[in-house]
């Protein structure tokens, strides 16, 4: 898989019915993760969405999820630019380069979900988030 850039929308507990809009709009295919099914079950943001993913046959990608209750929702600031991919060395380079003179609010690291992962704001104002795809390995 080729790295991919696009928009990462956060919402104040209505991703799921803005998601779904946004599938109404453009077509295509919607996968929604909740926060229950990534541990948080039996919590007030078990049935809000942790991930989602719209991929339509335009070849648009918009991906968006509820914003966590440690980090608060701040106007304004509810999108981040998403680089994603499985070539580490590039995705690494580019971390390296975005988080020079900027800051880091999640560490480029392993996640619970197995992929690399970190969020960072450039010196610019603007925040990404880097997923680097953990690929399985046969032995």
């Amino acid at each position: 898989m080729s790295s991919r850039l696009n928009p990462y929308l956060t919402f104040d507990g209505e991703c799921r019915q803005a998601m779904e809009f946004y599938r109404q709009v453009f077509g295509g295919t919607l996968q929604l993760n909740t926060y229950g099914e990534a541990g948080m079950a039996g919590t007030p943001m078990a049935d809000k969405i942790m991930h989602g993913m719209l991929e339509t046959t335009s070849g648009y990608t918009l991906m968006a999820g509820d914003q966590h209750p440690d980090m608060p929702q701040q106007s304004g600031a509810n999108f981040s630019v998403s680089v994603s991919g499985d070539d580490e060395d590039e995705l690494r380079g580019y971390w390296e380069q975005l988080s020079a003179d900027g800051s880091v609010s999640v560490p480029l690291e392993k996640q619970m979900w197995g992929d690399v992962f970190g969020m960072c704001t450039d010196r610019f104002g603007i925040p990404w988030m880097v997923n680097i795809t953990e690929t399985e390995t046969e032995s």
